[in-house]
């Protein structure tokens, strides 16, 4: 588990539109970088679709948003359509970047455990490290609190 304060391990993804997005490139911009358990799923909408509303403010706060699941590049190419996404979405298909933030955990739902992304948000400052960090997300009002902090950094 990472904690605020470390150094945010570095990564390069495979992305939503083509391409690719590395971490450590974004500097000195801050990063949002929100895990979310899947496309298209009825909270990971609504957060997706929340940070998209925010995202001039974010771009005025000097933050980029990056959010990661496991989803294939043509799942968040169809969700970012689907919705009008403005956000980076990329793909952790092997989830070695959720587990080496700690957000890959056992889950139960059904009485049935099986492993998965617990909704998590990471504030990245300009130096590459974590700034602040919200687990076990709950959808409603998580966006402002987010940008509130993003300004203040």
């Amino acid at each position: 588990m990472i904690d605020e304060k470390a150094a945010a391990p570095d990564f390069t993804l495979p992305r939503a539109g083509g391409g690719s997005v590395t971490l450590s490139a974004l500097r000195p911009q801050k990063v949002v970088l929100y895990f979310y358990p899947r496309d298209d799923t009825s909270g990971c909408t609504r957060e997706a679709l929340d940070f998209t509303r925010a995202a001039a403010d974010f771009a005025r706060a000097g933050a980029v948003v990056v959010g990661v699941s496991k989803d294939s590049v043509p799942s968040h190419d169809r969700f970012a359509a689907r919705h009008g996404l403005e956000v980076v979405l990329a793909s952790d298909a092997g989830s070695d970047v959720a587990e080496r933030y700690g957000v890959f955990v056992e889950k139960r739902m059904y009485g049935r455990s099986y492993m998965g992304i617990e909704r998590t948000t990471f504030l990245i400052d300009a130096a590459g490290r974590i700034a602040r960090v919200w687990r076990k997300v709950s959808v409603p009002g998580h966006v402002e609190a987010v940008l509130a902090a993003a300004r203040t950094l």
